[in-house]
């Protein structure tokens, strides 16, 4: 069970800074199956001892969508409120379980004058990890077969691929890499604003052909590290009628399953 979590505006009335950020993101505030990922990193952040605060009302999304749906007078609009509220607050370092937001915040923000250091929540629990300020108990993955999923926007966008295996790879199982996979890796089908509009006429969504090649593995778990991601590869799992036997979870869940 989480503790309550502190808000930025919060913290500042106690005349206090938290090391870090928790940017929820909209999947994270508002999707019931994100809010859960949501709950796992701030139980992770908790137990791990380091202080964070949210910004809760105050946050709103960081303009990916729209950038990438192509109206970037919106998105400069509403990093520009984002990138005022953050200043205000003198914020430094800022975590997030959404590539999305992590890529936005990380390589968008700071050419209008918002520069932070980003960290995606696999790179986060993975120095916590290596630091033993989190320790893993009593393996319920121990020895389970795990295909990871790379998000594009973590992957090929950002080149990170090791830090969400070597978390996976923590819970000492066994991981099975899918065919196309790290800077090959194919997309779940949501980026670009694509998870917004219907998809074109095809002979196959790409969540279905991406989830054929994660349960060809034959893993028990569809690891992902992407909010979006993560309903992709459920939606693809149900098609399948496989979600009795195959589960798709955030590292942030099995990590916290595992504390």
């Amino acid at each position: 069970m989480t503790e309550k979590v502190k808000t930025m505006a919060e913290w500042a009335a106690e005349g206090n800074t938290p090391e870090i950020l928790f940017w929820v993101g909209c999947a994270g505030s508002f999707d019931d199956r994100a809010k859960r990922i949501t709950k796992s990193l701030a139980s992770i952040l908790q137990k791990a001892g380091i202080t964070f605060g949210i910004l809760g009302t105050e946050e709103s999304c960081t303009g990916d969508p729209a950038k990438r749906a192509g109206n970037e007078f919106l998105f400069q609009m509403m990093a520009m409120q984002n990138i005022q509220i953050l200043n205000g607050y003198g914020i430094k370092k800022i975590v997030t379980a959404c590539p999305h937001c992590f890529n936005t915040l990380k390589n968008e923000y700071p050419e209008l004058g918002g520069d932070y250091q980003v960290v995606h929540h696999s790179q986060l629990i993975d120095e916590l990890l290596k630091s033993n300020q989190l320790r893993i108990e009593g393996g319920s993955f121990k020895g389970k077969k795990i295909t990871y999923h790379d998000p594009c926007y973590l992957g090929r966008a950002n080149g990170v691929y090791e830090a969400p295996r070597a978390v996976i790879e923590a819970l000492d199982v066994d991981l099975v890499e899918m065919k196309r996979s790290k800077a090959k890796g194919l997309c779940c089908g949501a980026g670009g604003a694509q998870m917004f509009k219907e998809p074109e006429k095809g002979h196959k969504d790409i969540n279905i052909e991406r989830t054929e090649e994660a349960l060809a593995t034959g893993s028990e778990i569809i690891a992902a590290a992407c909010p979006f991601c993560n309903v992709m590869m459920t939606d693809g799992v149900k098609n399948k009628e496989k979600e009795q036997e195959v589960k798709v979870l955030d590292i942030a869940e099995l990590i916290n399953a595992s504390l």
